[in-house]
């Protein structure tokens, strides 16, 4: 890759002093940031061949979602309005469980497609069935240009804290699920450039024996790799884990030794004082979903108690039945106004706390806070480019500000990973479009008509 030279814009480091440079630039040459300055000053250092003229465009880091469902950007609006268990029995887990391979991967490349096009250049996916497709939406993620965290599905138990209510397709086997995890470790791991990842990914509570969520812990250590589960999502959690084990749900992750600078909890919405104490010496990551803990009723998570105590808390969007988008900068807007609301205190998690939550705090998430998360030389160059001429976005007063609270993904222009321009002028480089959109649809429908899901609706179609 040519050396690039990223001009006049207004950059938002994120670095330590938190500097934001108006007429700024970034130069990268390879896959890194090499230097961030003034536009003039880079101009008398470097004459690369290669320059985006940023000009009214904000310059950011790569945003990292840190909860993402690949699979159900295909089941988008299929399960709104309902209760958790009525969304999961009678919507999400009847059509997942009757994806086929291609269903996975088309669904993970319309994910990823909407990611880049809203300025995601990194995502954890939490739980990828073995009937999704492992290597095909592998294969996806190394076309994307993205980098990506995969952790596979590992159950044993075909339960949501009740006994038998899995949809029978959603069900797989404590061994064989534990060997393929392991299997895509050995085959993928720390491909393309590093920017693949395969984590390991134990269903929450109910779904797992103990003795499994054991051996998921033993084996993520012998690795180095990550974890990534759902915990303290809804109340039922809480019953589920003080019946079973006589202990919350933290305390019981924490005894059977899930709890990691590893480790990424999706939703931690009921928490106590003494299960943030937990995760703040534990070192365990947090990724706060505002849209999908709101829209289905969950609970709102204690960020700013746990940010309060050292918890590092992230950001996701979940899924499409749940948000129902994968915009991060729309789900910035909401984590930062929940909270104020919550509290009764408008001056909580201003919009640069949230901002960091999404970057620098995603980064350590995924284990990546020395080479991602900020615009510094030595870090690598994931970098977004925001458009600030949008009718909301003017006159540009505050820029963090017009981000988190005005802006949108469809503000997004530009996108690089590795060094790479994976997007330009909202143009997609890695995928093809018009393509995706047309099989999603044809995948969507066909899914439908073979499960015999009704969705639910309001409206009067005619």
């Amino acid at each position: 890759m040519e050396p690039l030279l990223i001009e006049h814009g207004v950059v938002v480091t994120l670095d330590a002093d938190r500097r934001v440079i108006r007429d700024g630039a970034v130069m990268v040459e390879g896959t890194h940031i090499t230097d961030v300055g003034k536009t003039d000053e880079l101009h008398r250092m470097y004459a690369p061949a290669h320059t985006i003229n940023a000009s009214r465009k904000l310059v950011i880091p790569g945003l990292i979602d840190c909860h993402v469902h690949l699979a159900q950007a295909l089941i988008r609006g299929c399960a709104d309005d309902v209760s958790l268990l009525d969304w999961l029995g009678k919507y999400v887990w009847p059509l997942q469980g009757n994806f086929d391979a291609e269903d996975g991967k088309v669904s993970a490349k319309l994910c990823m497609l909407e990611m880049i096009k809203s300025g995601t250049t990194s995502f954890i996916e939490s739980m990828t069935h073995t009937r999704y497709g492992f290597d095909g939406i592998a294969k996806a993620l190394e076309e994307s240009g993205m980098r990506g965290c995969l952790a596979k599905t590992i159950m044993d138990t075909p339960a949501y804290g009740r006994k038998q209510m899995m949809y029978e397709g959603m069900i797989e086997d404590g061994e064989r699920s534990l060997t393929e995890t392991t299997t895509m470790y050995d085959r993928w791991n720390g491909k393309a450039n590093g920017r693949i990842n395969v984590w390991f990914g134990p269903r929450s509570l109910g779904a797992c024996s103990k003795a499994l969520y054991e051996r998921i812990a033993e084996e993520a250590a012998k690795r180095r790799a990550g974890i990534t589960m759902h915990l303290c999502e809804v109340k039922e959690d809480l019953q589920y884990a003080r019946r079973k084990f006589t202990k919350s749900p933290v305390a019981f992750a924490n005894q059977v030794g899930l709890l990691t600078p590893r480790t990424v909890l999706a939703h931690a919405v009921w928490l106590t004082d003494r299960d943030i104490a937990t995760l703040s010496k534990t070192r365990t990551n947090v990724s706060h979903c505002p849209s999908s803990n709101t829209k289905l009723a969950s609970g709102i998570a204690r960020v700013p108690e746990m940010l309060k105590k050292g918890v590092n808390v992230a950001m996701g969007c979940d899924g499409g039945p749940s948000n129902n988008s994968y915009d991060m900068i729309r789900e910035m807007k909401l984590a930062a106004y929940i909270h104020k609301v919550r509290l009764s205190d408008p001056m909580t998690m201003p919009a640069e706390t949230v901002l960091e939550m999404a970057t620098v705090h995603g980064a350590r998430a995924i284990g990546m806070e020395g080479k991602l998360g900020t615009l510094e030389p030595g870090k690598l160059a994931d970098i977004v480019l925001v458009n600030l001429d949008s009718v909301h976005m003017v006159p540009n007063n505050n820029h963090v500000s017009d981000l988190v609270y005005a802006g949108t993904g469809t503000d997004v222009d530009t996108v690089i990973v590795d060094g790479r321009i994976i997007m330009e002028n909202r143009d997609v480089k890695t995928l093809n479009e018009r393509e995706i959109i047309g099989e999603a649809r044809e995948r969507a429908s066909a899914l439908l008509a073979r499960t015999g899901v009704k969705l639910t609706t309001h409206s009067n179609y005619r």
